[in-house]
């Protein structure tokens, strides 16, 4: 791991990951805690979260990680207490859990609709509102809701995971607003198609190659770290005037 900046305002803060466990989430546990943060993050893959905590026990702070379903908003809430508590007040909230599991117009049912929305967008306004009390506490805070270029693209095949992701844009924008008397940043961080293990194995094939030398501007891969280098200034001091925004790392393809 690569740590490219230092910021010293992130050194000692405690900051709240969910979907922690792995791909993004993973990286970008790894990096806040290279800058001396208290990280708590939340999973439901418990074997990995463990493990990731092990790899990471001799950092500045030893990150804790609590397993948890983020659809279940008291067991969220439960997390997000063990957390607090542990730690001390939350200074930033990374809302990173999601699932961009592929499905068709036709097998979606009311219930997975919901479910959908449940673990891409419900959980990112609950987690807000459980921290925006401490951060109000701390003299202000930053909240990352993390979107989705998918959306901005029009691409199909997953109708309730691209409407999700485009909800949280508007659910940025109406918290800023709301959060930002008490100093509270509230800004959207939008990946572009990151070359993780899952999209590797699963969807990143030479057809999906082709659109994304065709659609980005820089033709290299975009990888975790690259998502975890924007994430760790929207967090740190040197944001202190951003939000309400949008802040996409795409390559250049939207």
């Amino acid at each position: 791991m690569t740590v490219l900046a230092q910021y010293p305002s992130l050194a000692d803060k405690t900051v709240l990951i969910t979907g922690g466990a792995t791909s993004i989430g993973a990286c970008l546990v790894e990096q806040f805690a290279a800058q001396g943060a208290k990280v708590g993050f939340i999973d439901i893959d418990a074997a990995a979260g463990a493990a990731l905590a092990k790899t990471l026990a001799t950092a500045r702070h030893a990150p804790l990680f609590v397993a948890a379903d983020l659809t279940d908003i008291p067991a969220l809430e439960a997390a997000i207490d063990k957390i607090r508590q542990h730690f001390g007040p939350i200074h930033a909230l990374l809302n990173n859990a999601a699932n961009d599991r592929r499905h068709s117009i036709e097998e979606t049912t009311p219930e997975s609709w919901d479910a959908g929305i449940a673990v891409n967008l419900k959980h990112q306004f609950f987690a807000a509102r459980s921290v925006a009390p401490d951060m109000r506490q701390n003299g202000g805070g930053s909240i990352v809701n993390f979107g989705s270029l998918s959306w901005m693209l029009k691409q199909g095949g997953m109708p309730v995971y691209t409407t999700s992701k485009s909800a949280v844009q508007g659910l940025t924008r109406s918290l800023a607003r709301d959060f930002g008397p008490f100093n509270i940043r509230v800004n959207t961080l939008v990946p572009g198609w990151v070359m993780t293990e899952k999209q590797l194995r699963l969807w990143v094939d030479e057809t999906a190659r082709a659109d994304i030398a065709r659609g980005q501007c820089i033709n290299k891969p975009v990888m975790s770290e690259h998502i975890a280098s924007m994430a760790l200034f929207l967090v740190a001091d040197d944001s202190a005037m951003c939000t309400a925004q949008n802040f996409v790392v795409d390559g250049g393809w939207v």
